[in-house]
C-alpha cells in the first residue's frame, strides 16, 4: 500500500505542473532546462545517500538508447510547456498523452513487434478524443498552435517510450538521471538562440515556483516514481500513470478556471479511457 501511495503521489505531482507553470513569467524552455539539471541532480544525491553509485558500465551499454531518450526527453518538455500557455492545460496534456496510441502504431515498424488488433479500437477512440478536445470538428481554430506544440510533445513522448523498451541491464533511477541531464543539454541551446539578446529579470515569485516544479515535482517526484513503483504490477503502474493527464484536466478546471466544451470533456474522457483500456490488454506474444 505504501508503494502504491509513493506513486499515486509522484503522477498527482506530476499533473500540477502545468498549473503552476502558468503562473510563471520566465520563458517556458528555461523552466524545463532547469527541471533536467536539477531533477538530475536530485536523483544523484538520493543515490549517494543510500550508498549506490551510478552503474556507467550500464550506461554505456545503453548509450544509443539513452542518447536518443534524453533528446527526447528534452524535446518533450520544449513543446510540451509551450503549449500549457498557449492553449489551455488540459488540453496540452491531454494531446501528449496521445504517446500510448502512436506506441501501438509505431512498435510494429520500429521494433518489430506484432501489431495487437485488439487494441486498434483505443487507438482510434484516443485519435477521436483528440480531435473533440482540440475543437477541430467544431471549426475552432484559435488555439492551433498549442494543440500542434502538445502533438509535437507526444511523438517525443512516444519516442521516449519505444527507447525505454531497448534498454538492458540498466537501473530505473540511472537510466532516469542521464535522461534528465540529457534533456538538460539538449534544451541549453535552445534557450541561448531563444533568448538571445532577451533582459531576463525574474520575480521572486517566478524563482520560487520555479526551484518548486524543479525539486518537488521532478525531483522528489521522481523518486517516489520509482521508488513506488519498483514492487507494483506492471499493468497497475501503466494504468496508474493516467491519473496524471487526468489531475492537468482537473487542475485546469478548478484552479484555473479554463472551460471545455461538451465534446471536449467527451474527448478527455475517450481519450483517458482508450489508453487505460488499451493498457489492460495483454501484449500478444510472438
Amino acid at each position: 500500500m505504501a508503494e502504491r501511495l509513493k506513486y499515486i503521489t509522484a503522477v498527482v505531482l506530476y499533473g500540477t505542473i502545468g498549473m503552476f507553470l502558468r503562473q510563471i513569467s520566465l520563458p517556458t524552455e528555461m523552466v524545463a532546462m532547469a527541471r533536467g539539471a536539477v531533477g538530475a541532480l536530485m536523483i544523484v544525491t538520493w543515490m549517494r545517500l543510500r550508498g549506490e553509485r551510478m552503474d556507467w558500465g550500464a550506461v554505456r551499454r545503453n548509450l544509443r538508447w539513452l542518447l536518443i531518450s534524453g533528446v527526447s526527453l528534452g524535446l518533450n518538455w520544449i513543446f510540451l510547456f509551450a503549449a500549457y500557455v498557449r492553449t489551455t492545460v488540459a488540453i496540452a496534456s491531454l494531446c501528449n498523452y496521445l504517446a500510448p496510441a502512436l506506441v501501438v502504431l509505431t512498435a510494429p515498424l520500429i521494433l518489430r513487434e506484432p501489431l495487437n488488433r485488439r487494441k486498434l479500437p483505443c487507438v482510434f477512440g484516443a485519435l477521436l478524443g483528440v480531435a473533440l478536445v482540440s475543437g477541430i470538428l467544431e471549426g475552432a481554430t484559435g488555439e492551433t498552435a498549442g494543440v500542434l506544440l502538445g502533438l509535437a510533445a507526444a511523438v517525443g513522448f512516444m519516442v521516449i517510450v519505444l527507447c525505454n523498451r531497448r534498454l538492458e541491464g540498466i537501473s530505473s533511477l540511472d537510466r532516469a538521471a542521464v535522461q534528465l541531464a540529457l534533456s538538460a543539454l539538449t534544451i541549453l541551446p535552445y534557450v541561448l538562440w531563444a533568448n538571445r539578446g532577451a533582459v531576463i529579470q525574474p520575480g521572486l515569485k517566478d524563482i520560487l515556483l520555479t526551484l518548486m516544479i524543479c525539486v518537488v515535482q521532478t525531483g522528489f517526484a521522481y523518486v517516489l516514481y520509482f521508488s513506488g513503483m519498483a514492487t507494483l504490477p506492471v499493468q497497475s503502474v501503466a494504468v496508474l500513470g493516467y491519473l496524471e493527464p487526468a489531475v492537468s484536466v482537473l487542475c485546469s478546471a478548478l484552479f484555473l478556471h479554463e472551460r471545455m466544451t461538451l465534446a471536449g470533456w467527451i474527448g478527455a474522457l475517450l481519450i483517458l479511457a482508450s489508453a487505460v483500456v488499451s493498457e489492460c490488454i495483454p501484449e500478444r506474444k510472438g
